[in-house]
């Protein structure tokens, strides 16, 4: 009798424990129905041309979704599909000193963001997106370009995903 109370008891938490995981994400994300992702590549249109940086942020956007999801990466028509474009890559300097050199500069990036969620399109947004990292005045954007770069597009990714499944 214990032995059939133990499996009874043990059947009932399993099944009130696989019916909670729903459609939610890792990231507390509502994913829904959606079974797959899909991002398109998003071409460069910034003035300040940097030739990888279509390339590095797409797979940012695509490797977040991966990671943090359990959705299924493919590359067209996903339930969650991403696309847009980059519109701007600049630098500016926003610290100067008394003797007129520059402190710090600013690296900034900003996407164009077309969001299709195919189980729900309540959920569809087009919304642009920016963010930036500081260097030094006397540094040479060259030499730290790419570790700025990949910091920027990790947070302009995060910010994709909480918008695209964050339900809070």
């Amino acid at each position: 009798m214990i032995f059939k109370m133990r499996i009874l008891i043990i059947g009932f938490v399993s099944i009130a424990l696989s019916a909670c995981t729903g459609g939610y994400s890792f990231t507390g994300g509502d994913i829904g129905d959606a079974k797959t992702v899909s991002v398109a590549n998003f071409p460069n249109y910034a003035e300040l041309f940097q030739p990888n940086l279509s390339l590095t942020f797409s797979e940012s956007l695509r490797n977040i979704f991966v990671q943090q999801t359990r959705l299924t990466l493919v590359t067209f028509e996903g339930d969650l599909h991403f696309e847009g474009e980059i519109l701007k890559y600049y630098v500016e300097p926003i610290n100067a000193q008394a003797d007129a050199q520059v402190a710090q500069n600013r690296l900034t990036i900003v996407v164009n963001v077309r969001f299709i969620n195919k189980t729900d399109e309540t959920k569809d947004f087009e919304k642009t997106f920016s963010r930036f990292a500081d260097f030094p005045g006397n540094s040479n954007l060259i030499d730290v370009e790419e570790e700025l770069i990949s910091q920027i597009n990790t947070q302009l990714s995060e910010d994709i995903l909480n918008a695209a499944i964050a339900n809070w």
